[in-house]
């Protein structure tokens, strides 16, 4: 057996293809492109990267972005200034604040510039409010990553009502709201997580499996049921040599990707699983660009929104 990849790059750009004529129906009624503000506070490498990548590709949409970019030493009052102002500004119709924030501001940073936040703005859909609503399956700005998950699996052709769904990880990012919408969904979920004993024979029990653990190439075959389809979240980097040929294999041409730029990404699945799943996402190319397509479109339904022609 060897698994059909999913291919998250091409499903997210019919995703981003579909966004075109909401967004001139919302510029026709108000005036203007919906608006979306991307705060990125710290240096830390990979935020600068995701946060180029969601700038660029919201232009690319054609809606208006804007970046502000503070400096690691930026204080939470400050942050939290930052936040007020896209909260009342009538040209931002969605906020996204970049995470991790930096250690300097606190171990519950996070989580109070995530309640700072407008609800209706709230496109990463972290709020408590925008929680809550996911819970109950009422309508609002849910988490761009598992409702990316959702869009492979449903164009795809892979059906979901019926078959267990098993979830490794149980984050307020990824794990529990992915967990959320597959039950909304009529599947029965297993939710487990790096305490649960046996993981792997929970694991395997799974029709789909959903790798959601931030370790690179964790799960290996004896996590996977022969024919699951297995949905691969992770984004690792990985520098070391010989770790990397581990994972991808001593001849794979991604080698000399890691001898050019000094590391390759890798997700939570090991590229063997491949020889037991029927289906995979890769990484890089599977999941990442999904979530990107699902901010673009939560900002033109919270811009929509506010403007009445969503509900």
């Amino acid at each position: 057996m060897s698994a059909r990849l999913l291919d998250g790059t091409a499903i997210g750009r019919a995703i981003r293809d579909e966004l075109g004529p909401r967004l001139e129906r919302f510029r026709a009624r108000v005036g203007r492109p919906p608006g979306l503000g991307i705060v990125l506070a710290g240096d830390d490498p990979a935020s600068h990267v995701y946060v180029r990548s969601k700038v660029k590709t919201g232009a690319n949409v054609g809606l208006f972005v804007e970046l502000v970019e503070l400096p690691a030493s930026t204080r939470l009052d400050e942050l939290l200034a930052v936040v007020g102002r896209l909260n009342a500004s009538d040209r931002h119709d969605g906020i996204l604040v970049q995470s991790p924030l930096p250690a300097a501001l606190g171990r519950d940073a996070s989580r109070v510039v995530f309640d700072a936040i407008d609800p209706d703005k709230d496109v990463d859909g972290f709020h408590a409010v925008n929680a809550g609503r996911l819970v109950q399956n009422r309508p609002g700005l849910w988490p761009c990553t598992p409702a990316g998950v959702i869009q492979i699996l449903d164009r795809s052709g892979i059906p979901i009502g019926g078959r267990h769904a098993v979830v490794i990880g149980r984050s307020d990012i990824v794990g529990k709201p992915m967990a959320l919408m597959l039950l909304h969904r009529d599947a029965t979920v297993t939710i487990c997580h790096s305490k649960t004993p046996d993981l792997a024979a929970v694991a395997r029990s799974g029709d789909i499996l959903v790798a959601a653990t931030g370790r690179a190439a964790m799960v290996t075959r004896p996590f996977v049921k022969p024919g699951a389809v297995v949905i691969d979240v992770g984004t690792n980097r990985v520098s070391d040599v010989e770790t990397a040929r581990r994972i991808v294999g001593p001849d794979s041409p991604r080698l000399a990707s890691l001898a050019k730029s000094g590391s390759i990404l890798v997700g939570d699945v090991h590229p063997e699983v491949a020889g037991v799943a029927s289906a995979l996402t890769p990484v890089p190319g599977g999941v990442g660009p999904l979530t990107i397509a699902m901010l673009m479109s939560n900002t033109i339904l919270a811009a929509e929104r506010r403007v009445g022609l969503q509900t």
